[in-house]
């Protein structure tokens, strides 16, 4: 069954939680939250997250850098596309 952008949105602010507890600021991560000025992950920060998404979505970040992604939509558009391929 595929997974609703809620859905994904819900699991990806989990990961990001569990990824970087110290990091992620919950109230500021909506779809529109810059991955950096907004929920203040470092390039570790980032490390940690691609790597958990990729985990737990079962996906890769294989065509693309992390860098590409400026905000949480971002991450959520590329994971439905790569769930739905």
């Amino acid at each position: 069954m595929a997974m609703s952008r809620n859905d994904i949105i819900e699991k990806l602010t989990d990961v990001m939680k569990m990824a970087m507890p110290s990091e992620i600021n919950e109230k500021a991560l909506n779809e529109n939250a810059s991955l950096v000025n907004d929920l203040g992950l470092s390039s570790v920060g980032v490390l940690y997250v691609v790597i958990a998404i990729e985990e737990f979505f079962n996906i890769r970040f294989d065509d693309v850098g992390f860098a590409d992604f400026k905000t949480v939509g971002d991450v959520v558009d590329y994971i439905e596309k790569k769930l739905e391929a």
